[in-house]
């Protein structure tokens, strides 16, 4: 099995780009906690939800608008950036506002668009589906492994179980990890409740934390952990995000975690 990083790989951001001045207030302050500290930092945010749960809820400033956002922030900050993409042709169009590429879990098997990511030669996190087991996310790494993708990480966000409900089985980490690449525990989209709230889907960031500390104490190289200074206000997932103000207790307490494990 591949040895820990030194670093938590810290994946962190609103849900979706809202304004200029909202994005770089969250981007600022992630800085500032994280400064100092063993932590590869990314932000994350995107320019289009295109799976919601309703086709009138908000998805975002739309690809062009997002790059710029994006390139702004990661020009302003020195900070590393990742986002989602849908489709193969998106791929080389993100490519120099970002760091990482990101595959929607619901995506995570197309083979086109993983392709397409790893040819940018940035590193590409694929977010297992809600769908995939844990020892299914080897066929995803092999694809990956024939392009020039400069790193691959691998994101748990929950399996399905039932209707409207998803479980984390921690057993899973190992798993993913004995295939040679970085595993992230996503603590916010694996407290969701999918279409829980019939037009859209529901949740509760009270777990968040507790999905976070137990994946990086079953041996997670990192979290994703959406964040925004006033989750019940976000346009997107704001049932799951956690407040900006409560990142730094969090991030302490798996830190801490992680180095026992290191």
């Amino acid at each position: 099995m591949k040895s820990k990083k030194k670093k938590l790989v810290v994946i962190a951001g609103p849900c979706v780009l809202e304004g200029l001045k909202e994005t770089e207030r969250i981007a600022e302050t992630l800085m500032e906690i994280t400064e100092g500290l063993p932590v590869d930092l990314y932000f994350k945010a995107s320019f289009d939800k295109a799976n919601r749960t309703s086709g009138a809820s908000y998805r975002g400033p739309g690809i062009k608008k997002g790059i710029e956002m994006l390139r702004k922030i990661k020009s302003k900050y020195g900070i590393k950036t990742t986002t989602d993409i849908h489709l193969p042709e998106q791929a080389d169009m993100v490519r120099d506002a970002v760091d990482m590429i990101q595959i929607p879990a619901f995506l995570c098997r197309q083979t086109d668009l993983l392709i397409a990511a790893g040819k940018t030669k940035r590193s590409v996190n694929v977010k297992k589906g809600q769908f995939l087991s844990p020892a299914e996310t080897k066929n995803i790494i092999e694809k990956l492994k024939h392009t020039p993708a400069s790193g691959i990480m691998i994101t748990e966000r929950g399996t399905t179980f039932g209707y409207n409900r998803l479980v984390v089985d921690m057993t899973g980490i190992p798993v993913m990890r004995s295939f040679g690449v970085p595993v992230i525990i996503d603590a916010t989209h694996s407290v969701q409740q999918p279409g829980g709230g019939g037009t859209k889907t529901t949740g509760n960031r009270d777990f968040a934390p507790v999905i976070a500390r137990a994946g990086i104490a079953a041996g997670a190289d990192g979290i994703f952990m959406e964040v925004h200074p006033q989750p019940d206000r976000s346009p997107s997932d704001a049932a799951n995000i956690v407040s900006l103000r409560e990142f730094p207790k969090i991030l302490k307490i798996l830190l801490e975690i992680f180095r026992l494990l290191d």
